[in-house]
């Protein structure tokens, strides 16, 4: 390469002067989701039955209080469309209110500002007036109520009802009635979006909800066991081309993989990585491993819909709250003890999840306050970088006769193995494990290849049989699904697999396995392929069978670390064991991880965040964790 005099003085010692202007300059709009979004969500305090009053005493609270802390979204939860009457609860049938065109709009009784056709319109200008975005739920596709009442579909280009091939399409032309919501089957079920009057009418509901000034949009039974990657995808393509941005979330996360998740990270803004998580340690406890293995796989952060996407580990249920499923508003306390609720926020903010407060703001006491607000856990949250699970810490566990010493390290994982079917996306190829053995003429079974742990112990095999088509209406779907099969428990029985559970699932539980009675239903149908993957009709994801780990005493420790923006390095310690324990790291081994940073011989200052201890080291950080508990430094090391 030749350089001129001034090319030599501009490359090595001032390119900032040298700059050559660009012919055009184009603007460049700013990321979309930069951190990870943070707010309110009614759901762990109210379940569905919040009302605008309700929601708008919040918001005001939120705004005043937790605004300058960075949370300004305020989310209005699932069925802000049912009304609140005697026989109406999460799964009930006929008690929603929807537009002309099958749409949801709010309930009048509890939001009565939206009459007149205004929907949430009234509530995003007061919520915007108070310098914060609102946030919608949505489930998945056309409810049930709507596709019994065979409504219209509207032509947003038109103005009018939906018209193809000389005639008008309505909700039973798109519905998937055999692809209902597996946990909300009276509610909602998929739309074809295949169809372009299923895409028509997914078009209506989004620009709906812009029109209305919605900021925020969760969209449910679409993603983990209930994954519609179509409706996800298209659902994307129209919010990115809407003239301002919408924050786009999917729920819920069971048996969610990273595999799984970078099929639609780059459609959406925050995705959730586990069931609903509630107030219990066993919740709190489930999240370590699957936020590990989404830090190593490097999607914290990764490219997203017009911006970023972040693995969400669901809202924080702390403070003031109601009951899953209930009818009920707030009523109780958070069930987590004050080291819990430490463990959970630090944890969430090192792996860089969206931070939705879930409790009732109106009886927001302090020291949830304090919590929710600490500095350098939201400083963690937004700005910290190269975070990740931190292996290179060993404990000695405290006994009461301080005559015996145990020592245990970060592998020992204290479980009992059980063997349990999962979902993996079908790319993955550990789907490929299922053959087809005989057992005679007639009957045959579809067995896992893998060997088993013990030689005492069968493969696990399911009886398969053809889908029995009952009635008219299920011919219509019979060449649809074609060449499906029924998997029964025993030959027999009429019980047959579900790919999904039938019920919404806390994060302590594991998905997918269940038997239900046999019926025409695409959560119940599979198909075998040459490959030996066993593809689920309802989300398009394959079965395996795991050895699922049971929790048989928790007897771990974790730590994370990550660098911040100064230059600080945040090393998180949590003790997951029924004791307290001492937990100790030696400071060269942080250079294992940060290669890039000497740290052999190094002499750092150390705070600790909720002990308030300060000091310096040079070799080793050592400290005993009360259990269920967590320590967070901050390092500042030479």
């Amino acid at each position: 390469m030749r350089l001129s005099v001034l090319g030599f003085f501009c490359f090595f010692f001032a390119p900032s002067l040298c700059r050559v202007p660009s012919e055009t300059h184009v603007k460049t709009e700013p990321e979309h989701a930069s951190t990870p979004p943070r707010g309110w969500n009614s759901y762990d305090s109210f379940c569905w039955t919040i009302s605008e009053e309700e929601f708008l005493q919040n918001a005001e609270i939120v705004s005043n209080r937790l605004k300058p802390h960075g949370y300004e979204y305020v989310v209005v939860d699932y069925l802000w469309y049912r009304r609140k009457v005697e026989g109406a609860y999460t799964d009930s049938l006929g008690f929603d209110v929807i537009d002309e065109w099958g749409r949801p709009i709010p309930d009048p009784g509890r939001w009565p500002s939206s009459k007149g056709g205004k929907g949430f319109s009234e509530v995003a200008k007061k919520v915007h007036s108070m310098g914060l975005k609102l946030g919608i739920h949505v489930m998945r596709g056309i409810s049930l109520q709507s596709f019994n009442a065979n409504t219209p579909i509207l032509d947003t280009v038109k103005g009018s009802a939906y018209v193809d091939f000389g005639r008008q399409w309505r909700a039973k032309d798109i519905g998937v009635k055999e692809r209902a919501c597996a946990w909300m089957s009276h509610g909602f079920m998929s739309v074809n979006a295949k169809l372009e009057a299923g895409r028509a009418f997914l078009r209506s509901l989004y620009l709906q909800y812009a029109e209305w000034g919605v900021d925020f949009v969760k969209h449910d039974c679409v993603f983990g066991d209930d994954l519609d990657v179509e409706e996800i995808t298209f659902v994307s393509e129209v919010l990115r081309k809407l003239d301002r941005p919408i924050i786009y979330s999917l729920s819920p996360g069971t048996s969610v993989t990273p595999a799984m998740a970078k099929e639609v990270s780059g459609l959406v803004n925050m995705y959730r990585i586990t069931g609903d998580d509630w107030d219990t340690w066993r919740d709190v406890l489930s999240h370590f491993d699957i936020t590990r293995d989404f830090s190593t796989a490097k999607m914290i952060g990764a490219k997203g819909l017009l911006g970023r996407s972040w693995p969400d580990l669901d809202m924080l249920p702390l403070g003031w709250l109601t009951d899953p499923g209930s009818n009920e508003g707030p009523h109780r306390t958070s069930n987590l003890n004050l080291d819990e609720q430490r463990t959970q926020i630090t944890l969430w903010a090192m792996a860089k999840s969206p931070l939705m407060f879930g409790g009732d703001v109106r009886k927001l006491d302090e020291t949830t306050y304090n919590l929710i607000t600490n500095p350098t856990l939201l400083e963690i949250n937004s700005f910290s970088l190269n975070n990740m699970e931190f292996p290179y810490i060993t404990s000695r566990r405290r006994c009461r006769s301080k005559e015996k010493v145990l020592s245990q390290d970060l592998a020992e994982g204290g479980m009992l193995g059980i063997r349990a079917l999962g979902l993996i996306t079908c790319k993955d190829a550990k789907a490929n494990g299922w053959s087809t053995k005989a057992l005679d003429q007639d009957l045959e079974q579809i067995c896992w290849k893998e060997k088993p742990e013990s030689k005492f112990e069968e493969p696990p095999c399911l009886y398969k049989r053809k889908p029995l088509v009952a009635s008219g209406v299920e011919m219509i779907y019979k060449k649809q699904y074609e060449g499906t099969l029924h998997l029964l428990e025993s030959d027999g029985m009429e019980l047959c697999l579900d790919a999904s559970p039938r019920r919404r699932l806390t994060s302590k539980e594991f998905g997918g396995g269940s038997f239900s009675p046999c019926k025409w239903d695409a959560n119940q149908m599979w198909e075998l392929n040459g490959t030996g993957s066993l593809v689920n009709s309802y989300s398009g994801l394959c079965a395996t069978v795991d050895l699922l780990k049971v929790d048989a005493g928790s007897n771990e420790i974790r730590s994370w670390i990550a660098t911040g923006r100064r230059g600080e390095i945040y090393l998180a310690i949590f003790n997951l064991n029924p004791k307290k324990t001492v937990i100790s790291t030696n400071i060269a081994d942080i250079g294992k991880v940060f290669p890039w940073k000497n740290m052999k011989g190094a002499s750092c200052k150390y705070h600790e965040i909720w002990s308030g201890k300060s000091g310096v080291t040079k070799q080793m950080i050592s400290i005993a964790v009360e259990k269920h508990g967590c320590s967070l430094f901050v390092l500042t090391c030479d």
